[in-house]
């Protein structure tokens, strides 16, 4: 191991969060051939069997336990369990990815079904955010996939999707290898847009 790749190591463990590369390199003075090599001796280092593995996405990179271990994981600490994601979200997170930024609206066409349930829950499990209003009548919220998307479905970028049917198969895969807590989707009857806490004082006008 280099001397650059343990220090990028030591950052990445006292960080706990994504770190851009871009930053990486500036504050530690590294050129891009240094940089790239110091990174793939960690990627070889933080894989297969090894207990914590190095997550590579949208120029980024973090710390994350190895998925092998999680139930060995959840064993120990207990954490809470996070809600299982139902087919309805599954889809409708896989049409955020490809048509992205997106109105709730644009997707329903694309379902045919009420998606108001779907989408409030991917906000709440930080799979998908409001980046914005789309400029129409109503100016209805547009929603994207966020690091944390990428990060779960081990994605490096969004211009690294697959197609359609494959993107959702492995969406399925990893959801279902997951323990989690069953969640029912909700009747059609709610169609009331919700509305983040920064775009809370809004006159929002919802039109269908």
């Amino acid at each position: 191991m280099t001397l650059l790749s343990n220090k990028i190591e030591a950052v990445l463990f006292v960080s706990g969060k994504a770190v851009e590369e871009s930053y990486l390199k500036e504050k530690l003075g590294a050129t891009d051939k240094d940089f790239k090599e110091a990174v793939s001796e960690l990627m070889t280092k933080f894989s297969g069997e090894s207990g914590i593995h190095i997550l590579r996405f949208n120029k980024k990179l973090q710390f994350a336990t190895n998925p092998d271990y999680s139930k060995d994981v959840e064993a120990v600490l207990n954490p809470i369990k996070e809600k299982e994601l139902t087919n309805a979200m599954l889809e409708t997170l896989a049409i955020i990815a490809y048509k992205q930024p997106v109105t709730r609206i644009e997707i329903e066409e694309i379902r045919s079904v009420d998606c108001t349930y779907s989408v409030q829950n991917l906000m709440r499990l930080g799979l998908i955010e409001v980046v914005g209003r789309k400029e129409t009548i109503g100016k209805p919220l547009l929603f994207a996939t966020t690091d944390d998307f990428l990060k779960r479905f081990s994605i490096s970028d969004i211009s690294d999707l697959p197609d359609y049917e494959t993107l959702l198969q492995k969406l399925q895969e990893i959801t279902t290898s997951t323990p989690n807590v069953q969640v029912v989707e909700k009747p059609m009857f709610d169609t009331v847009e919700e509305v983040p806490d920064f775009l809370v004082d809004e006159n929002v006008t919802k039109v269908e």
